[in-house]
């Protein structure tokens, strides 16, 4: 549609400056991409919890649909 334009409106959007993000006005110094702390010496045991969380709610779907499926070859 731009390419269609009269040259004074694709002048116009050519001359429009898009402010910066502002990623350092959450007020707590830095920006975190985490909404978490992320745990200093307890690594290894805060791998293992979200790997297990992780783990878990992806394998849920194929339990129950085994379950399901199970359950209709029994009847």
């Amino acid at each position: 549609m731009l390419a269609r334009a009269p040259h004074s409106l694709r002048a116009q959007v050519a001359r429009i400056r898009v402010a910066p993000s502002a990623r350092f006005v959450h007020g707590h110094g830095e920006y975190h991409h985490l909404p978490f702390e992320w745990p200093g010496k307890k690594r290894l045991s805060f791998g293992i919890k979200v790997t297990a969380f992780l783990v878990t709610g992806f394998s849920i779907p194929f339990a129950a649909a085994k379950f399901q499926l199970n359950k209709s070859a029994a009847t």
